[in-house]
């Protein structure tokens, strides 16, 4: 009886572990099909959300397999980047892969709000492989432009004037952003723009039911994102900017001469032969009055944008800004002039 006993016990552990190696074995092995796949870990990806997206691109046929032979293998980190698998490739075959260098280096870039199209590019080439020139010559691409335009709906042809320096200034939506290292300069727009695309989305209507333009709404924001800080002061720099221009007042706006001149605030005055000159950005030059410039100077932020679509309603034509970034506005230059002459008493006029 006691033989009888030890005999099934044994057959019943040797059972036991064929079954165990058999589920090891099913659940280590590939899914098959010998499909290449592209797969992504992000910056601050964990295990679990790593696995869910093995499992749904059909990589791995189990997440509780994988997660056991994570444990198995020992690896306590796996690296961002892009990586080249297979689906013939064996669950451990995929973490030896997947803790080794990635096969393409992810870069995360983040851009301002308010920065202009000469930023952008910087920020592009320090750290990616795209030369200013190639850059700047898309910029210049005609038949890509068109193309854009015919994807994004916000991209009109008003971007093909020849006088606009940089033609996706203002469309470029400033956050942060990951790209394939390697990647070409129009993914890179287009990653961009379809993300301007997604915070333009809720304000479709109202923009295209404005008796201005996209293009004018967009480079209006740029000018406010610019002269303002908070969203009530920039709604109210929008209604003054309308103000005049249905006055056919020169609007007057130091940013736009600056961008004429390409020279960025802060970086030095302007000389007396910049704030003159009759440009298309110009908008202190007495030529463009009841103008605005002839494209967006920066890119700017959803709430400029949405400023610019919904300004406050007022009576006032001027404005100015203390050094702390307060703004007040009047309703003529006899009260614009006297609230300069306070804010000099105050020491609160801004100089650079």
């Amino acid at each position: 009886m006691k033989k009888l006993v030890l005999f099934l016990t044994l057959l019943a552990l040797i059972v036991c572990a064929v079954f165990s190696v058999g589920i090891y074995f099913y659940l280590a092995g590939p899914v098959g099909g010998n499909r290449n796949v592209t797969f992504e870990i992000e910056e601050g990806s964990t295990f679990t959300s790593i696995t869910q997206k093995l499992k749904e691109k059909n990589l791995i046929k189990n997440e509780l397999g994988y997660k056991i032979m994570l444990k198995i293998k020992g690896v306590s980190t796996l690296k961002s980047g892009i990586y080249t698998l297979n689906s013939n490739m064996s669950t451990l075959k995929i973490i030896e892969n997947l803790s080794k260098n990635p096969t393409h280096k992810v870069v995360s870039i983040t851009f301002k709000e308010g920065r202009n199209m000469r930023y952008i590019v910087s920020n592009i080439t320090k750290n990616m492989d795209i030369t200013e020139q190639e850059i700047y010559q898309k910029l210049k691409d005609t038949e890509y432009l068109k193309q854009l335009i015919g994807k994004y709906w916000f991209l009109t042809e008003a971007i093909l004037d020849g006088n606009i320096y940089y033609s996706l200034e203002g469309y470029l939506y400033p956050d942060t952003y990951e790209f394939v290292s390697h990647a070409k300069i129009e993914n890179v727009f287009e990653k961009m723009l379809d993300n301007t695309a997604k915070k333009l989305a809720p304000y479709k209507e109202m923009m295209k039911q404005s008796s201005y333009t996209i293009h004018q709404m967009i480079t209006l924001a740029s000018m406010v994102e610019l002269e303002a800080m908070t969203e009530s002061d920039r709604k109210g720099v929008a209604g003054v900017f309308y103000n005049r221009l249905q006055a056919n007042m020169s609007l007057g706006s130091d940013v736009t001469t600056y961008y004429a001149a390409k020279v960025d605030m802060g970086e030095r005055d302007l000389y007396k032969s910049e704030i003159n000159d009759y440009n298309a950005y110009n908008t202190r030059n007495a030529n463009m009055a009841g103008k605005l410039p002839v494209g967006p100077i920066c890119n700017p932020s959803i709430t400029s944008i949405v400023s610019a679509i919904s300004p406050t309603s007022s009576s006032f034509y001027y404005f100015v800004a203390d050094k702390n970034k307060k703004v007040y506005f009047t309703r003529n230059n006899k009260e614009h002039n006297q609230i300069i002459n306070q804010l000099k008493k105050e020491g609160l006029w801004f100089t650079y």
